[in-house]
């Protein structure tokens, strides 16, 4: 976990890229789930979809991570599915339309909270992790925020300081 944080936070150290996320990803995550919301089927009486699927999934992951910050990210995604499903129910039209303005409308204020950052976006680098880890982060983002779990976010810190010392000596 420590890598990934590393890596993650040495590319969003800006206030204003962090805001950016904070809200992108969410949105993003909107205009994933929305599409995966329309592959649905009833289990015991229950009706499951792709969204509540893929929000698992990532819950699972992440506990693999970090216990607290998996607990806190399910907090948030659930009702992101909920939502991306109830938009998924209205008509194709308009459905299709929210998840790609929620979609392509996150990524680009990503890239416009990366431009001023002056950094590259990590999905260039790595477009599978970016994208799994980015919720993750949100709930990271925050922690820090709230400056709860301290001595994480100063070890980040370090280390972050440590590799760039690395690269221009």
């Amino acid at each position: 976990m420590m890598d990934m944080l590393v890596g993650y936070a040495a590319a969003h150290q800006h206030p204003f890229n962090i805001a950016v996320h904070l809200i992108g990803i969410p949105t993003i995550m909107l205009g994933a789930f929305i599409p995966l919301s329309w592959a649905s089927t009833d289990i015991f009486g229950l009706t499951v979809n792709l969204a509540y699927v893929a929000a698992a999934f990532m819950f699972v992951f992440y506990w693999s991570l970090d216990k607290l910050f998996s607990v806190v990210f399910l907090l948030y995604a659930v009702p992101i599915a909920f939502f991306a499903t109830s938009i998924g129910n209205e008509p194709l039209k308009i459905s299709a339309s929210v998840a790609a303005a929620a979609f392509f409308g996150g990524y680009i204020a990503q890239f416009v909270g990366h431009a001023v950052e002056k950094s590259v976006p990590v999905i260039l680098k790595h477009p599978l992790q970016a994208n799994l880890a980015a919720p993750f982060f949100t709930v990271v983002e925050i922690f820090k925020i709230l400056g709860l779990r301290e001595h994480l976010f100063d070890a980040v810190q370090e280390r972050i300081a440590a590799v760039r010392a690395e690269e221009t000596a």
